[in-house]
């Protein structure tokens, strides 16, 4: 297989590349170091990538990438007031998902899908409703239990990634497509590391006086 057409092309679209995109991507990989670390600065942090990357994804066509982006904005505010809440309060819990918070996950999931599919297909110029709707659709999903502190967010968000990375590739945005290679590697990072902190709040449940009253507690 010769591969010098495709590095040569990949060559060509980094140098194509604005510096927008640039601080978009930078911005975005601060975030997801931050959200592995538990840390509360990834929203700040999240709401500058968001707003250079709703820019950038509207120039490239992507509508529906550019409205999980504006999601993203919103959630990333509620995420922000949702893990600081009153000071008197202790902070949320990283936890799995209940019954009812798999139901939501689903609906937005699959629900989502339906509806971007259908806007951009009848009131856009897509080539790519079906894909970009998906993608979109899943991470709304994960970025709803990112901030709900769900282990289970990483599990959506690297459904959409794995989807997101030949798209963003495919409409001119390596940048966008090698960061969400990152992004998909530090999900499965993330994912353990979360599973950690659950399993040693849960030892420190059992070992408390309280025991298992803390739980309910806590979730």
């Amino acid at each position: 297989m010769n591969l010098h057409p495709w590095i040569q092309l990949f060559t060509e679209q980094i140098q194509q590349t604005t510096f927008w995109e640039w601080a978009a991507v930078i911005l975005s990989v601060a975030e997801v170091l931050l959200a592995k670390k538990n840390n509360i600065l990834l929203y700040p942090t999240g709401i500058a990538s968001t707003l250079l990357g709703i820019y950038v994804l509207l120039i490239a066509g992507l509508y529906a990438e550019s409205a999980l982006n504006g999601y993203y904005l919103v959630m990333s505010i509620y995420g922000w007031y949702h893990w600081v809440k009153k000071r008197d309060e202790p902070p949320v819990k990283v936890s799995w998902c209940t019954r009812r918070e798999w139901v939501i996950t689903l609906l937005i999931s699959f629900a989502g899908w339906a509806i971007l599919y259908v806007l951009l297909k009848n009131f856009t110029t897509s080539n790519v409703p079906l894909w970009d709707s998906w993608v979109s659709s899943t991470a709304w999903a994960g970025m709803w239990l990112l901030a709900r502190r769900k282990i289970e967010n990483w599990l959506l968000l690297n459904l959409s990634n794995l989807f997101a990375i030949p798209l963003l590739f495919y409409k001119k945005l390596p940048l966008f497509g090698l960061l969400t290679i990152f992004l998909f590697i530090i999900a499965i990072a993330g994912f353990y590391e979360w599973w950690q902190i659950w399993k040693k709040d849960k030892a420190d449940r059992e070992a408390s006086p309280l025991g298992g009253d803390l739980e309910g507690v806590n979730q």
